[in-house]
């Protein structure tokens, strides 16, 4: 092809802008000035270009029209006469006001379906999505820690530090197992807190523990693995987690030494999910016989899915050291910060055991390509320069006492009712009188402004009612309020 005609076609191709989708072949040939202040004015009518937005340079926009640039200086400067742009030098040419238009016919109202009654029926997939959308002037759900004291000065300073010292190639594409430096910082902080022995390189990060629960799924059924037992009571977000895996979860009864190994043998299961350190949502640890023959069943070849998701969080008792410390091969190892930080970072960790760290690397990278950088970085650098666990210690005193203040507003004003799990944690867990049904007392809470969890939602077998109550999150005057909102609601129900 000639040269000449070659650029012809190329201008033809590319001829148009990006602002406001304008595209000359639209207009006539002999009125382009006409043309673009007719879009302008449209534009600026419908509010496309509001009060105060600043318009392209002349020669920008020209050139990107392929239209001289006295076709753009004509259009802008009718529109000035009109009075709906201004030239404010440096700042450009600028949208002044508005053309008179009649006012657009009201809209009808958008159609929403009403949000779900959480405590209606069985708890469907949205039962957490509908009790967190519920209006209630004190919450003690569980499973969240105290979020006002998130160390937002010691992030904006890591942030400072990571953005200083970032090298332009870290901002593109990475590993989708997450970035080297947070790997080793999660490695390091497990080496310290939990007694694991990680290579960062078998280290994945995840989107909390809710994505490495699907990861799991996703590499257990690829393997032939369609069932995974799990607690009861255990939690129902986990389970509903596993399910959407398409992943049967038979249960397995948990008493006060933590799950019936006995039991969990008896379901043939190949797997199963535990929370041995603190089990949700009774508090119950792992007892030292239990755990020599939950050890000796996954030797055997059963495969353990480990959810240390509150460990750091203990009062009165000794450390316990993670089921994953003492048998690699066999034990999928989860953790995160949303009990630590905050649940909003999304940002968890998942330690594989060695035959399964392909699989799910492949999950991953098929999920999301990995985390997003920036925040991996900055935690890595709050977890490196040890600003994270300077964050944790006040915060271990402070929930010792909500703990405090709410034991003893339970003793007030629910005497009937049995404490557990008191030892660590971010919740208690309280069993009522057999006959009191727990849905009922937690949707009459909730109409007093109060939030809870029914203790059925986290059970798939009949077992005693009472209520998961979170401490960690709310002021000692909320605690002592909302205890005695339940007792007053319970006694409605007598």
């Amino acid at each position: 092809m000639h040269r000449s005609n070659r650029d012809e076609t190329d201008r033809a191709i590319t001829r148009g802008s990006d602002f406001l989708q304008l595209d000359p072949a639209d207009a006539p040939p002999s009125g382009l000035a006409d043309w673009l202040a007719r879009r302008l004015r449209d534009a600026i009518a419908d509010g496309r270009l509001p009060v105060g937005a600043r318009l392209p340079p002349t020669r920008t926009l020209a050139a990107d029209l392929r239209v001289s640039r006295g076709v753009v200086t004509d259009a802008y400067q009718r529109l000035t006469d009109e009075g709906h742009l201004a030239g404010r030098g440096r700042a450009g040419t600028v949208v002044v006001a508005a053309p008179l238009t009649p006012p657009p016919a009201p809209a009808a109202p958008p159609t929403t379906a009403p949000r779900p009654d959480p405590f209606h029926g069985a708890p469907g997939a949205d039962a957490f999505d509908a009790l967190r959308a519920a209006p209630a002037r004190i919450d003690l759900t569980p499973g969240v820690p105290d979020l006002s004291a998130f160390p937002r000065a010691a992030w904006q300073r890591a942030e400072r530090t990571v953005l200083r010292d970032l090298p332009a190639a870290a901002l593109g594409y990475g590993d989708p197992r997450g970035t080297p430096a947070l790997r080793t910082a999660v490695a390091d902080w497990l080496a310290r807190n939990r007694g694991i022995r990680a290579d960062p390189a078998a280290i994945v990060i995840t989107a909390g523990t809710a994505q490495a629960l699907g990861l799991i799924a996703r590499a257990l059924t690829a393997a032939g693995t369609r069932t995974v037992a799990v607690e009861d009571p255990g939690s129902l977000g986990a389970r509903q987690h596993l399910r959407h895996g398409a992943i049967a979860t038979p249960p397995v009864p948990v008493d006060a030494d933590g799950v019936r190994v006995d039991r969990l043998r008896a379901t043939a299961a190949p797997a199963v999910l535990l929370t041995p350190a603190h089990q949700f949502p009774t508090g119950a640890v792992l007892s030292g016989p239990r755990r020599r023959d939950l050890l000796a069943w996954a030797a055997a070849g059963g495969l353990i899915i480990e959810d240390d998701y509150d460990a750091e969080h203990r009062y009165d008792r000794p450390p316990v050291p993670a089921l994953r410390s003492l048998l690699t091969d066999r034990v999928f190892y989860a953790g995160s910060v949303s009990k630590l930080l905050a649940p909003a970072l999304r940002t968890g960790w998942l330690l594989p055991p060695p035959a399964f760290l392909d699989a799910v690397i492949a999950e991953k990278r098929f999920a999301d390509l990995g985390n997003a950088a920036l925040p991996q970085l900055v935690l890595a650098e709050l977890m490196a320069t040890g600003a994270m666990e300077r964050a944790l210690r006040p915060l271990r005193t402070r929930h010792r006492r909500r703990r405090d203040t709410m034991i003893d507003a339970i003793r007030a004003h629910l005497p009937g009712a049995a404490v557990h799990g008191a030892a660590a944690g971010l919740h208690l867990t309280i069993t009522l009188h057999p006959r009191t049904d727990d849905t009922a007392l937690a949707a009459a809470a909730l109409r007093e402004g109060v939030k809870v969890q029914p203790l059925s939602w986290h059970a798939q077998r009949p077992g005693p009612p009472g209520l998961v109550l979170g401490y960690a999150a709310a002021t000692a005057t909320d605690i002592t309020d909302g205890i005695a909102a339940l007792g007053r609601a319970l006694k409605t129900l007598t």
